[in-house]
């Protein structure tokens, strides 16, 4: 088994085991109306240790509600409880045996139709992503940003933030330069996902879709593995 295999292998045992935890999250009920945003993402944290024992996370454990999934990453909205017709979701990345797993989907409570369709098309916008990634060994970085912005735009929707995606692998996301163009799938970046990190390894890409409704404030947001899986 070659060094790159063992990479690739154990990037998506880290993301299966983020999938369980997040199936684990929707199966318990956890994103509940009436509970607020920190409480929920303190016992998504809880279950996680409960699941795998005591785990790291290396960004901000991320859970949003309501007009807060407006938001980007980087801002820091206040915390609100959770309403009975309302749109969550949740953005994790939790480190299992020192590998990055990058991982967030959306929840709908409640019966509201222009929600459930949200949360709905976000995984077909990634999977649309992904194919459009496939299809181009050259795609760049503001190419596929470009693609994904038309593909929300298609279906009625924005996308919410700057970027659609960063790399994943060994190390937090968040020591990259924030400046660094290069290291996201965003406007601008005009080198080739393909290719090297810096290290001179195979460089691995997380997609993150977030797509937001800003006239009937509310979005949601998914993400995992972009060209693995």
């Amino acid at each position: 088994m070659t060094e790159e295999t063992t990479r690739a292998e154990r990037l998506l045992h880290a993301q299966a085991k983020a999938a369980e935890l997040f199936a684990e999250i929707e199966s318990r009920g956890l994103v509940a109306p009436g509970v607020g945003e920190q409480a929920v993402s303190d016992r998504i944290r809880d279950l996680a240790n409960e699941l795998f024992g005591p785990t790291r996370h290396w960004h901000k454990r991320i859970v949003r509600s309501g007009p807060n999934t407006l938001h980007p990453y980087r801002e820091n909205p206040p915390d609100r409880p959770i309403g009975q017709d309302d749109i969550a979701f949740a953005d994790f990345g939790p480190i299992f045996d020192e590998w990055e797993a990058d991982f967030g989907r959306t929840f709908v409570l409640g019966d509201d139709p222009v929600k459930h369709r949200l949360r709905d098309d976000l995984p077909e916008v990634f999977a649309a992503g992904r194919r459009a990634f496939d299809a181009d060994p050259d795609i760049t970085g503001a190419v596929l940003y470009a693609e994904i912005s038309r593909l929300a735009g298609e279906r009625g929707w924005e996308l919410g933030g700057w970027h659609a995606g960063h790399p994943v692998g060994e190390f937090p996301h968040e020591k990259i330069d924030g400046a660094d163009i290069e290291s996201y799938i965003a406007p601008g970046n005009g080198t080739r996902l393909r290719r090297p990190d810096r290290a001179g390894r195979v460089c691995h890409w997380i997609l993150e879709i977030h797509l937001v409704d800003r006239e009937r404030g509310f979005g949601g947001f998914y993400e995992e593995l972009l060209d693995l899986g």
